[in-house]
């Protein structure tokens, strides 16, 4: 053994191949943190003084290679100073280049995931061979930062700058044979074989049947390109990453601005560039941001963990209420594999659930995700039924029936009945209270909520509400469905609107206050866009449906009439009394006509802007800052009044909330980090700015007391 370590263990075979082994013993994972970097030098050190070595052949004894850095660690790192994270990087990077030029061949097998900083440790060898169910990529864009460890450099040497500007942009994993066709890795077998051929290969570099020293110098020499090549590759690529990643996300062109700084220097010229962007990345509030939004991904995926430890898989469900909710959930499960029974009381509706089944599988014919076999697999997964006696044997029940407590109240009675006991029911209520709906429940311990987002097969968000009475064992079956979809949950108390509703609706009064105000909806719209919202407020309501909007604010001004009932009519109410529903009537703040795809294209309607017009009460000079700070401070406010009040558990879980269930700006990471970057103490002189709008700008106790303390939500 030529070195042991706790991650990396060296053996010498009698054939002179020194085998490296990434292995962290203590660990059901291999990531790139401060173990495998302390282990590093002392590894490569053994191998460098090894006098009989002939090769080496890098591998793992997991069932993947490298996952990539552990961000966990690396969080403190970044929030340095620029200086000192290029200092962090300096070390590593003459690791990496004295392991490259070691002057035996080298040879890595990609048995699994190799991504990220696991990628750039393979992108160091002569050659890369790779398992046929492996994955690789440079996932690093997706964190705000770029590859730091050689990965711009390094993998433009071997697949050319168009291909590494597309691995590296993307975020991408890809399959072994993406990464044969592009010269990433060098061969693909089977698993099983991957071994014996990684000793063939260097066996022939030893005899010189295999250029393993040319190999060494195309990876340290510039790119073959000329500079027109160049200027064209570079020049279009810029201008097409940055149309499609947008102004809030720097990384992906700045990773191809370093790609294009180094494309006609040799490696270590190549390299300064890409420390200094990398650093100039990892120390920026939008890494900060993203890094945040990947681990809060990371905690909701513990938390449905420890929820569902002893959860039973749910082998078949039910939805009550077809249309195009329960056509959704319906599809939903059954593409994921869990067999489902649609239910309603007429032929038309459960039509209407299997006509929007089907046709969200024929879009996934048409995108080549799967095949009409597939297709006709799904389908047959739904079962369609008149019948309460059909759902005797299910294990769930989603009710999706109309938004009316009475209706809901008298459908779970029944529903009741009807199944073995054993089974979980479910609402999927937007407001009502699950407590109150269990109240004519026999079993109330077995019933609790679990809100889809529309459209049910995009958005990635259920809550799962838990009532007064709801027991533990109910919340797990009802997580580990969720989980089962293919969808991530997140277990809330139970309150009217219950996370995300309940902080959407002060964000669309901020909004009325704004139009009552004077201030343009185009404008308004305009505005919060550009602050990163996928859409403006005028268009979420006509996405969402202004009758739906109508309705909840009415349940949410009930529920909270302190802060959220609003004087006089909405411009919400007008539009609704005037017929003008959104998209669904395709009028609402806009107009919308079908584009040649076939979706809602929205134009400006001089119509809209007389009703608009007729709620308008003051004409006030405000700016963007303001709107902004209009719209925002509602929400915020309401989001830590959920926090405070034990609604959700977490910052992490409110904010995760939003970011999947609303499309908050994943840049600004979700509503408390945003506060945070605000600063307590000027959210509550922003509340006495805005007092005088109403109660929806009244700071919570909580951010007074974290003002209070010079604290922050994270």
């Amino acid at each position: 053994m030529l070195f042991d370590g706790k991650a990396i263990q060296c053996t010498l075979e009698k054939s002179g191949i020194v085998k490296v082994n990434f292995n962290i013993k203590d660990s059901g994972a291999n990531v790139i943190g401060k173990l495998m970097i302390d282990e590093f030098p002392a590894a490569l050190e053994a191998i460098e003084n090894c006098q009989e070595k002939k090769g080496v052949l890098l591998k793992s004894s997991k069932d993947h290679f490298i996952f990539g850095a552990d961000v966990t660690e690396f969080v403190e790192t970044f929030k340095a100073s620029k200086d000192q994270v290029k200092q962090w990087l300096a070390p590593i990077h003459s690791l990496l280049n004295r392991f490259e030029d070691l002057d035996v061949p080298t040879v890595t097998l990609i048995n699994g995931y190799a991504l990220g900083g696991g990628f750039e440790v393979c992108l160091t060898t002569d050659y890369r061979l790779m398992a046929k169910e492996a994955k690789v990529g440079l996932p690093e864009t997706k964190l705000g930062i770029m590859p730091g460890w050689g990965g711009t450099v390094r993998l433009a040497r071997l697949s050319g700058a168009d291909h590494a500007i597309e691995w590296v942009t993307s975020g991408k994993q890809w399959s072994a044979e993406a990464a044969l066709k592009v010269g990433a890795v060098d061969a693909v077998v089977k698993l099983d074989e991957l071994e014996a051929l990684g000793e063939q290969f260097l066996e022939s570099c030893i005899a010189g049947n295999l250029p393993w020293q040319e190999r060494k110098k195309e990876k340290k020499a510039a790119l073959r390109l000329n500079k027109t090549e160049a200027t064209m590759t570079f020049s279009t690529s810029k201008a097409f990453v940055a149309s499609v990643a947008g102004p809030h996300y720097p990384a992906p062109v700045k990773a191809i601005e370093v790609i294009e700084a180094g494309c006609f220097l040799e490696r270590d010229e190549a390299l300064k560039y890409e420390v200094e962007a990398f650093a100039e990345l990892a120390t920026s509030e939008v890494a900060h941001n993203l890094i945040q939004v990947f681990l809060g991904d990371q905690y909701l995926k513990k938390v449905s963990k420890k929820l569902t430890k002893n959860a039973a898989k749910i082998k078949h469900a039910a939805v009550l209420g077809a249309g195009i909710m329960g056509g959704g959930v319906a599809y939903q499960s059954a593409s994921k594999g869990t067999p489902i029974i649609m239910k309603d009381i007429n032929h038309s509706a459960i039509e209407l659930g299997l006509n929007e089944a089907t046709k969200l599988l024929g879009k996934q014919i048409k995108r080549k995700k799967i095949d009409t076999t597939q297709m006709a697999k799904t389908l047959n997964m739904i079962q369609p039924t008149l019948s309460y006696g059909d759902l005797k044997e299910v294990d769930i029940v989603v009710e999706a029936v109309v938004e009316n407590l009475n209706v809901k109240k008298k459908v779970l009675a029944e529903l009741e009945e009807q199944v073995n006991a054993n089974a979980v029911l479910t609402s999927n209520t937007s407001t009502i209270s699950i407590t109150e709906l269990a109240k004519d429940l026999k079993h109330p311990e077995k019933f609790c909520g679990m809100h889809f987002f529309n459209p049910v097969h995009r958005m990635p968000l259920v809550e799962v509400i838990r009532g007064e009475k709801t027991s533990e064992e109910t919340i797990a079956q009802t997580v580990k469905y969720a989980l089962q979809m293919g969808k991530t949950p997140i277990v809330v108390n139970d309150c009217a609107g219950f996370l995300v509703n309940r902080v959407l609706f002060p964000y669309f009064n901020g909004f009325s206050k704004l139009i009552e105000d004077g201030v343009n909806y185009l404008r308004i719209d305009k505005v919060m866009e550009k602050f990163g919202w996928p859409m403006g407020p005028a268009y979420l309501l006509d996405v969402v449906g202004i009758d739906t909007g109508s309705h909840a604010s009415k349940i949410m001004a009930q529920a909270f009439p302190d802060r959220m009932t609003m004087e006089g009519k909405t411009i919400i109410d007008v539009m609704y009394e005037n017929n003008r529903l959104g998209q669904k009537n395709s009028k609402g703040f806009y107009k919308y006509e079908i584009d040649k795809k076939g979706k809602p294209k929205k134009l400006v309607d001089s119509d809209a802007e007389k009703i608009i017009q007729s709620v308008v009460k003051n004409e006030l000079e405000v700016s963007d800052e303001e709107i902004i700070e209009r719209m925002m401070l509602p929400m915020i406010f309401e989001c830590a009044r959920c926090l405070e009040e034990n609604i959700v558990n977490t910052p992490q879980e409110v904010d995760m909330g939003l970011l999947l269930g609303l499309g908050f700006p994943p840049f600004r990471a979700g509503a408390l980090k945003y506060a945070d970057s605000l600063g307590m103490q000027s959210l509550v002189e922003l509340s006495e700015k805005y007092i005088s709008l109403g109660n929806m700008y009244q700071v919570t106790e909580g951010i007074k007391s974290l003002a209070t303390e010079n604290k922050t939500y994270y």
